[in-house]
């Protein structure tokens, strides 16, 4: 009788990537959740596979960082280093997806390169995505998520992957994705050297429509898939945006939707199963066709 179910299929990890690490590193704000090395990725990846997961979203956690992040477009970099990795050891179980932007590698900590005024410069950003795509699309990344939240980079990627011969690279628009609060553990999982907010480029956690426009705008410029981040508290906008999307609709719960549901159950006061579950229910209840979740390769578990 239920109406809304849990299936491996719909679940992505996240996955962390630290540049020559030569041991797995624990993120203190986040249990269970590491920057990899070499070896326990690819333990990772493999039991990712086993669990029947949908597919991976890599994150990259460079040694060095510059104004530019010249690291993201490095075909020898962490990210897309990570990414070859990933097509080779399980791209036939599942979907490997890259992050796609700039403030894991820039030493300011911003989704974009700054002006001289400081301020991100989105059309010069824009180049630098495109350059980014380039790279992640030859490693063999079959999905890249564009989490910058620049106007217009769905177009830019899409036009840069079709002049290149990546016709079948798909793009996965992170468009109602807003400035709160819930990033804070994610910071320290990828090393974040941000300086100030990017209440600039992000969405005001108050503007619903804003979210629901900013969908329509990534699909008209080319987006197969559509985000909403974070996912918990914002299912409003979640549904909103998948009562009217023709392209699936997936939602991202964030490193602090996975901290506090840790945190509350390591002190005994909520049922870590039930509680995991529920959320991940609500999230597919809400309108997501897939969810990025830390939870993924465990909940697969509890499901097979």
């Amino acid at each position: 009788m239920r109406e809304t179910r849990l299936h491996p299929r719909e679940l992505v990890l996240p996955m962390f990537v630290r540049e020559g690490a030569t041991q797995p590193q624990p993120i203190g704000s986040m249990p269970g959740v590491l920057q990899h090395d070499d070896a326990s990725f690819r333990r990772a990846l493999t039991d990712a596979a086993e669990a029947g997961i949908g597919g991976v979203m890599l994150f990259g956690v460079p040694t060095s960082k510059d104004a530019r992040g010249s690291g993201a477009d490095d075909p020898d970099g962490v990210l897309n280093a990570a990414a070859r990795t990933a097509a080779a050891e399980v791209g036939d179980a599942l979907v490997v997806q890259t992050d796609l932007c700039l403030d894991e590698f820039t030493d300011h900590g911003h989704c974009g390169v700054l002006d001289s005024r400081g301020a991100v410069d989105n059309d010069a950003t824009l180049e630098r995505y495109a350059a980014m795509a380039l790279a992640q699309a030859d490693a063999g990344a079959a999905v890249l998520g564009l989490s910058g939240m620049m106007d217009g980079q769905v177009e830019a990627v899409r036009t840069a992957l079709d002049e290149a011969g990546h016709t079948t690279t798909a793009l996965l628009a992170y468009s109602g994705k807003y400035a709160s609060a819930f990033y804070g553990p994610f910071r320290e999982a990828v090393d974040s050297s941000l300086q100030g907010d990017r209440r600039s480029y992000q969405l005001d956690p108050g503007n619903a429509r804003e979210g629901l426009r900013e969908a329509e705008l990534d699909i008209a410029e080319g987006a197969d898939v559509v985000m909403v981040k974070p996912a918990g508290s914002y299912l409003d906008v979640l549904a909103a945006t998948a009562a009217v999307s023709p392209v699936p609709v997936w939602a991202y719960q964030v490193s602090g939707e996975y901290a506090m549901i840790e945190a509350a159950a390591a002190h005994g006061w909520i049922d870590r199963r039930r509680a995991v579950t529920e959320s991940l229910t609500a999230i597919r209840r809400a309108g997501a066709d897939a969810v990025l979740t830390y939870y993924a390769t465990e909940v697969a578990g509890w499901l097979r």
